[in-house]
């Protein structure tokens, strides 16, 4: 098991297009991965779940994942918050 704690620090947080972008890039690792805020902890590849955190600028979250490929797959996600989501934006 693996975990990280990181802060979202693009201009809507994990919101809408960007939770779209989070959870896609969570489902294709095969562990299982939550996210946590304020002792809640949601699936990371639901996006009912992630939206419901509230998670806005400045939030510190933590990423947590355990499986075959948990490393993986928080380094992958930790890369998408770190770049604002650039990644994906580009493909818009």
């Amino acid at each position: 098991m693996y975990t990280k704690t990181i802060t979202v620090n693009n201009q809507v947080g994990l919101h809408a297009r960007p939770a779209t972008f989070f959870i896609q890039k969570a489902n294709e690792f095969k562990s299982s991965i939550w996210v946590e805020k304020d002792e809640r902890r949601v699936n990371a590849k639901s996006l009912l779940g992630v939206l419901s955190l509230g998670i806005v600028k400045g939030t510190e979250i933590t990423l947590i994942a355990e499986g075959p490929d948990d490393k993986a797959a928080l380094e992958a996600l930790e890369a998408l918050i770190s770049s604002n989501f650039a990644e994906f934006e580009q493909q818009v």
